[in-house]
């Protein structure tokens, strides 16, 4: 075992796996606003932002937490507004409907613009506020919360260093020598006490789920699940409830529910999709803490070492990798082993891979309840011996080329499906 790993996975997990309150990508943009107001001397009158075609992509038609709207203009007029600058993806979480108002008033006054930038970045926000005195731009890059310069009147305050030139001074990609097997060792070896931390993502997203539940949010898919249960149409049972408890989060969540969710990878539905269907299989074998903190961490653990290997955004949809993390650790709890795991994950590869991300909104909650759906159908055939062989499309015979293999898809040929996705976004 790479026991040497251990520290740089509990490092890796407690920077990816953390809340987030609202979509990551609008909230990163209410969030350079925030950072950008403190720098005037009174409220804006003025907001325009500039953001990656990615991030356009995934603001435009999510819900923004407290706002009852969708779109990236009101996430960038309420964060200049009301936003706490401090508080990371949770800038919006003292939010008041009063603030809300205000930023509403903004945008009839079309003083809030939001454009597309000609950048490279995957993921990149430059807002600029002014007061009519002053004026404030912060730019977000590469990261939701990493702000790469802050200018005030023209002049630069803050820049990020730029990254280090020499291969010595990169810092150290922990996967760069870790594979499936190191992350499965590390999640049922370490000391439990060490990894008890991830159980708050089940505080969240439970929490999460059962306000989607209410039957206030999106496209009610947990709700639609759970009714049809009672009509006698779908039957009870542990599927149903992946399905029901899952995709119930995801519809609060995109939705603009006040709630946080415990995000994976930059996403709050990653972190539901790596999460609640965990969580139902846990209950449903009545594993005790120990157990369910060790599941939890191969999930959470697993979905980051998957989605390393691709861009933080791209056209391959991020709740289905997600899911792979879910698999594994539900695939331990029902009694498998590493190599009933591997088959799993490669059985999902050759299932989901494919499903696009045309952008966060309501109906991401039907993709998470499908990823959801692949992962029990993989779990169950490869605790019967049953798998999705390396002859077989983009699936090879081991589990980590087999991730390869699916994100050199992501990466390359399905970056020109994101701007096929973009281009009907934006001319619809």
């Amino acid at each position: 075992m790479k026991k040497h790993l251990w520290t740089g996975f509990i490092e890796t997990v407690k920077k990816e796996v953390v809340p987030a309150l609202g979509c990551t990508e609008p909230v990163s943009v209410a969030l350079a606003a925030s950072i950008a107001t403190t720098h005037l001397n009174n409220k804006p009158t003025r907001i325009d932002a500039f953001v990656s075609p990615n991030l356009m992509k995934n603001g435009m038609g999510v819900g923004v937490p407290g706002t009852g709207m969708v779109g990236l203009p009101i996430a960038a007029a309420v964060g200049a507004l009301a936003g706490e600058s401090e508080a990371g993806l949770e800038v919006l979480k003292n939010i008041t409907p009063d603030d809300v108002a205000l930023a509403k008033q903004m945008l009839d006054k079309q003083q809030v613009t939001v454009g597309v930038a000609p950048v490279s970045n995957i993921l990149y926000a430059k807002v600029t506020v002014s007061d009519g005195q002053d004026e404030a731009s912060v730019i977000i890059a590469d990261g939701h919360t990493n702000v790469v310069s802050v200018d005030v009147n023209g002049k630069t305050l803050f820049i990020a260093d730029p990254k280090p030139a020499t291969a010595e001074a990169q810092p150290k990609n922990i996967f760069s020598e870790a594979t499936a097997r190191d992350i499965y060792d590390f999640a049922l070896n370490v000391p439990v006490e060490d990894i008890k931390f991830i159980v708050q993502s089940v505080e969240l997203n439970d929490a999460l789920s059962k306000e989607g539940l209410t039957g206030k949010y999106g496209l009610k898919i947990g709700v639609t699940f759970q009714r049809n249960v009672e009509r006698g149409l779908l039957s009870g049972g542990l599927l149903t409830d992946v399905l029901c408890r899952t995709s119930a989060a995801s519809d609060a969540r995109m939705d603009g529910a006040m709630k946080p969710a415990m995000s994976n990878s930059g996403s709050g539905n990653q972190g539901i999709a790596a999460t609640m269907p965990v969580v139902v299989v846990a209950e449903h074998i009545k594993a005790d803490a120990d157990t369910t903190a060790r599941a939890l961490m191969l999930s959470h653990l697993m979905a980051i070492y998957i989605k390393s290997y691709q861009n933080k955004l791209s056209a391959l949809c991020g709740a289905t990798t997600a899911s792979m993390g879910a698999v594994a650790a539900m695939t331990w709890l029902l009694g498998g082993k590493f190599d009933q795991i591997s088959a799993a994950i490669c059985s999902m590869i050759g299932d989901i891979t494919g499903i696009i991300c045309d952008g966060a909104k309501t109906s991401c909650a039907m993709k998470v309840s499908s990823s959801a759906s692949a992962a029990v159908k993989a779990a169950l055939m490869a605790l019967d011996g049953i798998r999705v062989t390396g002859n077989e499309g983009i699936v090879a015979d081991d589990v980590d080329t087999s991730i390869r293999n699916m994100s050199a898809l992501a990466n390359g040929a399905m970056t020109q499906t994101d701007v096929q996705i973009l281009d009907i976004m934006v001319h619809k």
